[in-house]
């Protein structure tokens, strides 16, 4: 019988010859990743970590990203604590404040590949279908049962198969193409599926999977994936990966699914999810005047160099408007020096951005931009959820970079083809 992506990988690592939807199945991840919160999972399994100790110490991956620097006595002692953890286990994979964004990192570093199974306490895990990883978001009390057991349980998803056809024009980005998906499909129109897209994709970047398979979640979906192409090889390549490192997987033809849908890619226009809700869709001309107080360009979702050159595009020679403020935030140490070399940082600082560290900083309202009462953010973040960003009598919009950067320039909300 022919095979969804998630059944291979998940028949695979079970050492079946095949799995069904709706199975429930029981294996080894090839990573667990864990960021701030690997305090609060170790400490549920404190005693029971000192009498069997960590099962692999090759699993775990650490990133330090959520609240960096630590704002406050109570952050510092807990990123003590982990790095505490990381030495007395000897957990392999930990990178400390000002790495980047766990997700970010995750891929940079080439800790999951192609074919992989990946989990993490955090639910934009499903990031790493870029890399045609089946990874998934878990929570605090699974993960704390992994690092002493090593395995955990799943249940085999359904699939949604997603065409993509065509290319999209200027100033539209990948961005847009999943924003307007979810607004489409629903916050809850892919519960528990995996999501498989495929079709024209050599027209998509490593950076575009990314963003896309970043907010699979924001409708619902187990995993987001993109099978392995000569874009994805030459990524893989670019960061030292060895072919002989991975082992790729894609669906059977004829392997069934829940729902088929496709996209024209060139009918894709800059789209803006709406408070409270990220499937709340609308083009962004219909939201032309909208004053916003602060602009956010980065997070795991859009904080690659890629992103800030099409803000800087957009900057260049202009100013940020007087009644607005924008930050700019890379999702990772490299992705920033990328940008440097580039001199997009330099363009976008000149304009009148604030550079923040390499981080998730505003993003879940941590540090580093939390909103006042009535204000109003566009940001290429992943969530706009009341409260999201600090303050639950404030609004947030969500957009692609050259949104935001032509909206930081009006100090309204702007369809960046009418920027320029």
């Amino acid at each position: 019988m022919p095979m969804t992506f998630a059944e291979k990988v998940l028949a695979r690592k079970t050492g079946k010859a095949s799995v069904r939807a709706g199975e429930i199945v029981t294996c080894k991840p090839d990573r667990l990743l864990m960021h701030d919160n690997a305090a609060a999972i170790t400490d549920k399994v404190a005693k029971d970590l000192v009498e069997y100790g960590v099962a692999d110490a090759e699993q775990p991956v650490i990133v330090l990203d959520h609240v960096i620097p630590a704002s406050d006595e109570k952050t510092a002692a807990n990123h003590k604590k982990i790095r505490e953890f990381v030495r007395k286990y000897g957990i392999k994979h930990f990178y400390d404040v000002g790495t980047g964004v766990c997700h970010q990192v995750m891929v940079e570093k080439g800790l999951v590949l192609p074919g992989m199974l990946a989990v993490g306490s955090d639910s934009h895990t499903c990031s790493y279908g870029a890399v045609n990883a089946f990874a998934t978001g878990i929570d605090r009390t699974e993960a704390a049962a992994l690092l002493l057991t090593g395995e955990t349980w799943f249940k085999v998803p359904e699939t949604i198969r997603i065409t993509l056809k065509g290319r999209l024009t200027d100033l539209v980005t990948a961005k847009d193409l999943i924003l307007t998906i979810i607004g489409q499909v629903g916050a809850d129109g892919a519960d528990y599926c995996s999501v498989e897209f495929s079709g024209d994709i050599a027209n998509l970047t490593l950076d575009d999977r990314f963003v896309i398979a970043n907010m699979g979640v924001e409708m619902g979906a187990k995993n987001a994936v993109f099978p392995v192409d000569e874009v994805t090889k030459g990524y893989l390549r670019s960061i030292g990966v060895n072919r002989t490192a991975w082992n790729a997987e894609w669906a059977d033809a004829g392997a069934t699914c829940r729902r088929a849908l496709d996209y024209d890619l060139a009918k894709v226009i800059p789209a803006v999810a709406l408070p409270h809700k990220v499937d709340n869709y609308r083009p962004a001309r219909e939201l032309a005047g909208t004053d916003v107080q602060q602009c956010l360009i980065g997070t795991c979702t859009n904080g690659r160099a890629s992103d800030f050159a099409v803000a800087a595009r957009i900057l260049q020679g202009k100013k940020v408007h007087p009644r607005t403020r924008l930050l700019i935030l890379p999702a990772s140490r490299a992705e920033l020096e990328r940008a440097l070399d580039s001199g997009d940082i330099q363009t976008l600082v000149a304009a009148g951005a604030v550079l923040l560290p390499p981080g998730c900083g505003p993003c879940l309202g941590a540090h580093q931009g939390c909103l006042a009462p009535a204000e109003r953010c566009i940001s290429t973040a992943n969530r706009n959820f009341k409260g999201r960003m600090g303050c639950r009598d404030a609004e947030i919009y969500l957009a692609s970079p050259a949104t935001v950067a032509a909206s930081a320039i009006t100090g309204t909300i702007t369809d960046p083809r009418d920027a320029t």
